[in-house]
């Protein structure tokens, strides 16, 4: 088998303040200075800024789009992919990563660390979710070494 990149899917908030979409733009930045694939929903708010952030150090994005046009995808996704299923592309954005980021969101969010959990997934929690299996860090400033930790432990574990 191929060795495959390994993928983080950020998630938050279609809505997001300007704190939370700085928040965002330092994740996709980390993720692509770690040489992941940054995986979002390719729409707005804190799919833009985490996309924004991994462009800026010249990171690959890939965004699964609720609808059937590509030209929905923000201008920082590299990859978009159209599902035409609408909010059951929350089940993708969860299930094609090898890890999970929670940033503040709403229900679609909440519904994407479920799928996470479900599929065991590590998630990141950035976002204040305090659910029970999420792996809660400090701050952004803990996020690299926090991915570096669940990477070396699933590289131990498939030896």
């Amino acid at each position: 088998m191929n060795k495959q990149r390994i993928t983080v899917s950020v998630i938050g908030g279609h809505d997001a303040s300007s704190e939370v979409e700085q928040l965002a733009q330092n994740v996709g930045k980390i993720i692509a200075k770690m040489g992941c694939v940054l995986v979002s929903g390719g729409l707005e708010g804190t799919m833009k800024a985490a996309s924004k952030g991994a462009k800026e150090e010249n990171g690959l994005t890939i965004g699964l789009l609720p609808g059937t046009d590509k030209q929905d995808a923000n201008e920082y996704i590299d990859i978009a992919l159209p599902t035409s299923i609408g909010f059951a592309r929350n089940v993708m954005v969860a299930c094609s990563a090898d890890i999970v980021v929670a940033l503040p969101g709403s229900h679609g969010t909440r519904s994407e660390i479920s799928y996470a959990l479900v599929y065991k997934r590590p998630v990141i929690d950035l976002g204040n979710w305090n659910i029970d299996g999420m792996i809660t860090i400090a701050g952004v400033e803990e996020l690299e070494s926090t991915i570096e930790g669940i990477l070396s432990q699933k590289a131990d574990e498939s030896v």
